[in-house]
């Protein structure tokens, strides 16, 4: 009787390990996730509220892992604008394995947001945002505040939606470019789970006295040396920004311009990066340049960035495709 008690004993024990082994594989494969997405990033930004699902629907969602959805700011009274269909288009993303966050701010922010960024109107933004975020199934939230928003309460502010993002187990990102590095404290990039380099905009028509590339490879090298040796940004926590768009200056050239059309206009400046339009330049990244950020990305950081979605052609001439092309044969 005392054996076989000890038998029972013994497979019970057995099966036990068993059962705890196989939990803990099934874990571990619930946390790995998709093994066919790429551990590197690739964000894009969606502009276009408008017909924001209409947009969310022509996008190749095999070859990005993170959708930022530009841009979701309070109007003057403080309520958060644009939001109807955010839930719609979360649903649309996670579908597709992808992650999706909020975007404020940008770069055409509205200029009374500075009082927004301090005491009853900062509580209540953070609050709005969070909401949002829960409500509307996203994954976080991208600070894209720039230039003279990039002030003296952007710390405190960015803290504080970070503490309260992460109590709903929520992201917080930022986009963030050299030409503003002396407004971003040290605490304050501590906050984000990665950052985004704007590494474009050097130029462009706001400057007609200094025409040229606005995106340079070499902009892109010194840009990411910066962020991660100087300001100390693990490379894994920083994303290189490309743009899918180009400036022109002089002559008949086009203020600004989409990849897709400027494929359209003029097709043969696929492989340069800048074109003669009738005594002026249009300055872009074609399809070498953005290869070769890729590969510098892949190297360096670990994601890359893209402004934005809806400027890209599709077929061999995309560059989405062709950045996809250069993370594939890396084994990335």
């Amino acid at each position: 009787m005392k054996l076989r008690i000890q038998n029972i004993k013994y497979q019970f024990i057995f099966v036990l390990v068993g059962l705890i082994f196989t939990h803990s594989a099934c874990s571990k494969k619930a946390i790995t996730g998709d093994s066919s997405k790429s551990s590197f990033r690739v964000i894009g930004y969606l502009p276009g509220r408008e017909n924001l699902v209409q947009s969310a629907n022509t996008i190749d969602y095999s070859k990005i892992t993170h959708l930022n959805i530009a841009f979701i700011n309070p109007d003057s009274a403080g309520n958060l604008q644009g939001i109807e269909n955010l839930k719609a288009v979360a649903a649309i993303a996670h579908r597709n394995n992808v992650k999706i966050m909020a975007s404020i701010g940008g770069g055409g922010a509205p200029k009374y947001y500075p009082a927004f960024l301090i005491g009853n109107k900062k509580t209540k933004l953070i609050n709005d945002l969070v909401k949002l975020a829960v409500d509307s199934d996203l994954d976080g939230i991208d600070v894209d505040l720039e230039g003279a928003l990039i002030d003296a309460n952007y710390e405190n502010f960015v803290i504080d939606l970070a503490a309260q993002l992460r109590l709903k187990n929520k992201m917080i990102t930022a986009a963030i470019a050299t030409v503003y590095k002396d407004q971003f404290t040290d605490k304050a990039l501590a906050q984000f789970d990665f950052v985004n380099i704007m590494s474009y905009d050097k130029t462009g028509p706001w400057n007609l006295t200094k025409p040229g590339p606005h995106a340079p490879y070499d902009m892109a090298v010194e840009d990411v040396d910066y962020w991660n040796k100087t300001r100390g940004i693990a490379k894994e926590k920083l994303s290189l920004g490309v743009p899918f768009y180009g400036y022109g200056f002089g002559g008949t050239a086009p203020e600004s311009i989409s990849w897709k059309n400027l494929l359209l206009q003029y097709p043969g400046g696929i492989q340069t990066d800048e074109f003669n339009v009738n005594g002026g330049i249009i300055y872009y990244n074609g399809i070498p340049t953005i290869r070769k950020k890729t590969v510098l990305a892949l190297e360096k950081t670990g994601g890359i960035m893209i402004w934005q979605l809806l400027q890209d052609d599709k077929g061999p001439q995309s560059l989405l495709g062709n950045i996809q092309e250069v993370i594939q044969s890396k084994g990335k």
